[in-house]
């Protein structure tokens, strides 16, 4: 099944192109919400997300897309799920319990300093699983 054309008046909006370095799954919802923001039917911003995406990828995963054999992926979401798998690899690394002990207090930080420090750095590492 063909997908529309992309309506004359689609514009582009601004996603940050998507590189080895960054999470696979969050640059697939930041595209999809991207284009969901703009004033499209359901049926046109299915076209738009699957005929757009490649703009959105840069080195590796620009050459990954484009070796794509041509009319093999017919819906958006079978073309995520297939960029997700390719690029597991660049998601990070779940961070270990002992991460949580790099976060130390400097020699001329105040204990106040620190533990708001700690606090704020502890808030971006990843939950850890108990077990």
């Amino acid at each position: 099944m063909a997908p529309e054309l992309i309506p004359k008046r689609f514009k582009m909006p601004e996603v940050p192109k998507y590189d080895e370095n960054s999470d696979s799954q969050k640059h697939i919802t930041t595209y999809t919400t991207a284009i969901k923001g703009n004033d499209l039917a359901h049926h046109e911003i299915k076209s738009v997300l699957l005929k757009k995406f490649g703009e959105t990828l840069m080195r590796g995963a620009l050459t990954w897309y484009s070796l794509l054999p041509q009319y093999s992926i017919d819906f958006f979401e079978m073309l995520a799920d297939s960029f997700i798998k390719a690029h597991a690899g660049a998601r990070k690394v779940q961070a270990q319990k002992a991460d949580i002990f790099r976060i130390v207090q400097g020699e001329s930080e105040l204990l106040r300093e620190y533990v708001t420090r700690f606090q704020k750095e502890r808030m971006f590492l990843p939950a850890v699983p108990d077990e």
